[in-house]
């Protein structure tokens, strides 16, 4: 179990990506925070929720449980959670979003990995959904790897602080799709061990936010990574970068 020698609470800075442009959307993220605040015992485990709210008509809405901040920055997953990783200080930092259940117990089980094994740097709590479906048994151990959707799941990650220290800032050239496998790339570069924690669990309602949006808006903050992705971890020359993406706006802009 983790030791707590000095009594005070762990605190875990949570940054939170919402876009709540309706009031459907802005209940999941209400959710997601009500069952963050309500899973651990805030005298052994304290969270300092940051809300980033893409809906700057919300202004200056606060959600409860948390902190709220609407960027003038355009929207980037990686840009807008390192807007809030900025924003904060504590040792362990979990990035989420929005469309999830925080199970009772989550956080305990991540610290006390994290007290099994020092070396570990990142962790993915469980989805009860996804992770059984796909062959992956809930309290089953540590399963070590950088496989995303089965180790690595990019909607709930806990690191500690210091890792940034190695990996630098979350690369903000992925707005949204990709994410996940660039940081499980750049886990995986500099050896730095993670782990899916199967008796920690998060539950995914599986992109919420996404399904709102129109085909051309999708398509947009999907496949124009992959291009990225492909330059910067599989050898593809700027050059064929640049091609497909003039490519891709072009084909884009038949779609209304």
């Amino acid at each position: 179990m983790v030791e707590n020698t000095d009594s005070k609470p762990i605190d875990i800075d949570v940054i939170i990506l919402s876009y709540a442009r309706n009031e459907d959307l802005q209940k999941v993220t209400l959710n997601a925070l009500e069952s963050l605040e309500n899973s651990e015992d805030p005298g052994k485990v304290r969270f300092h929720a940051v809300v980033i709210e893409s809906n700057k008509e919300l202004k200056p809405y606060q959600y409860p449980f948390s902190k709220t901040v609407y960027p003038w920055q355009r929207f980037g997953y990686h840009r807008y959670m390192n807007i809030g990783i900025g924003m904060t200080r504590s040792k362990y930092i979990c990035i989420a979003n929005n469309d999830l259940i925080f199970h009772k117990g989550w956080a305990t089980e991540i610290l006390n990995a994290f007290s099994h094994d020092p070396e570990l740097q990142s962790v993915s709590p469980a989805c009860s959904i996804h992770h059984p479906e796909h062959g992956t048994t809930l309290n089953s151990g540590l399963h070590y790897g950088y496989e995303v959707r089965k180790e690595l799941v990019g909607w709930c990650i806990l690191f500690k602080r210091d890792m940034l220290k190695i990996t630098g800032k979350l690369d903000p050239a992925f707005k949204f799709w990709f994410a996940d496998n660039d940081y499980a790339n750049t886990l995986e570069k500099y050896k730095l061990k993670h782990a899916l924690v199967t008796s920690s669990v998060v539950d995914h309602l599986e992109s919420r936010t996404l399904k709102t949006k129109s085909t051309k808006e999708q398509l947009e903050l999907t496949s124009r990574e992959r291009f990225y992705y492909e330059y910067k971890w599989q050898g593809r020359s700027y050059l064929s970068y640049l091609n497909n993406i003039r490519k891709f706006y072009k084909n884009l802009r038949k779609i209304r």
